[in-house]
């Protein structure tokens, strides 16, 4: 898949608990963005799981929202559709991609020349 030049690539991180199986396999749980910065909206969205149908569902939460301006309603979906075991690590990496995006800015990063 091709993105936009207009987008930016964000990954938020959180601790999964010690009864999720991705704590087997992983020792984070990772939610990876793709979110247009001229929009605030996310294109995209990936994460570490232990089943393909828990990523596409978790990406059915966030593609298509505003990162910038839904965060809270994001977070109540999740709480009331989301009842895995990720449900809490989920969040803290939603709120942690969140933070470093506003980090990020509008513009991101000026590239300097050589």
């Amino acid at each position: 898949m091709e993105y936009s030049s207009t987008t930016v690539f964000i990954t938020g991180v959180a601790k999964p608990a010690k009864d999720d199986p991705i704590a087997n396999d992983y020792q984070v749980f990772f939610l990876s963005l793709v979110v247009d910065k001229e929009t605030d909206m996310i294109v995209d969205a990936t994460c570490n799981t232990a089943r393909d149908m828990t990523k596409d569902f978790i990406r059915s939460l966030l593609v298509n929202r505003n990162l910038a301006t839904e965060l809270g309603d994001m977070v109540t979906d999740i709480r009331r559709r989301f009842h895995g075991l990720a449900q809490k690590p989920l969040i803290v990496a939603l709120k942690d991609a969140y933070n470093r995006y506003v980090l990020l800015g509008k513009t991101g990063p000026e590239k300097t020349s050589c």
